[in-house]
């Protein structure tokens, strides 16, 4: 058995998107023997998730560990990449996606969703706008999805996550919107217009790009929030979160070995 870790986002065109998922990965406090791929979705030539298997596999891999590194177990992208890599017999949704080409036994983790650590992120990128926290709301904002199935899973994990961020944060509320179904706006006038709280707004996203730059400024428009467009990355917690992730698939991949 040699495992190989390859860490699968969505990339951007952005260079300081990819160079912030970069930047997490070579951080990682790992075994020097375990080599780590990163694999993008789309729009970063040459290091597709496809490329990644290839040099994994490449190096003797025989065991792939694969880490989701998405904000919510409800994107159609998770689900879609499940099913190209081969660990679900199809998608829950129709894709695009061409099926991988995998030798390797593959080992799949999970999304971020509500971890404690992400919480804690969350506060620490808001923090500063933060006057009197208990006349505050934090107002996590997520992609979400229009997707029967995927948009429960986005409310649950987004809405959990909010529960831990006003648990550690003190603020008076914290609440969600997502832009798929769009309820940013409704939710930002409710709270800070019907409600008389200081709206604090958190994009619940990797790293900054259109949505955080344009699409939810624009939802904002008009109304009094409290928004910096910080985004998750960069943040020394994420390496414990994916540390911690590939520790779980190796214990896995040593069982799945003795089995």
């Amino acid at each position: 058995m040699k495992p190989g870790v390859l860490i699968i986002s969505h990339g951007s065109q952005e260079q300081s998107w990819v160079e912030s998922v970069d930047e997490a990965i070579s951080r990682l406090q790992l075994p020097a023997a375990l080599p780590v791929e990163a694999g993008f979705l789309e729009l970063v030539e040459g290091r597709l998730i496809q490329d990644g298997i290839d040099r994994l596999e490449a190096a003797g891999a025989t065991d792939l560990l694969v880490v989701p590194l998405f904000v919510s177990s409800g994107s159609t992208h998770v689900d879609e990449i499940e099913y190209a890599i081969g660990v679900k017999p199809a998608p829950e949704r129709e894709t695009d996606l061409e099926p991988f080409r995998v030798s390797a036994r593959v080992h799949f983790g999970y999304p971020v969703d509500s971890d404690p650590d992400i919480a804690v992120m969350v506060w620490d990128k808001v923090k500063p706008l933060s006057r009197h926290p208990q006349e505050e709301t934090i107002l996590l904002v997520g992609h979400g999805s229009v997707h029967d199935g995927f948009r429960q899973r986005w409310e649950e994990g987004i809405s959990s996550l909010a529960g831990r961020v006003r648990d550690i944060s003190g603020v008076a509320h914290a609440d969600v919107a997502l832009l798929n179904p769009d309820s940013v706006h409704a939710k930002a006038k409710y709270w800070s217009e019907e409600r008389g709280c200081r709206v604090i707004v958190a994009p619940l996203f990797l790293s900054a790009g259109y949505f955080t730059m344009k699409a939810i400024p624009n939802r904002l428009k008009g109304l009094d929030c409290a928004y910096s467009g910080e985004t998750l990355l960069p943040h020394p917690l994420l390496g414990g979160w994916l540390e911690r992730q590939i520790g779980i698939l190796l214990q896995r991949c040593q069982e799945h070995r003795e089995t």
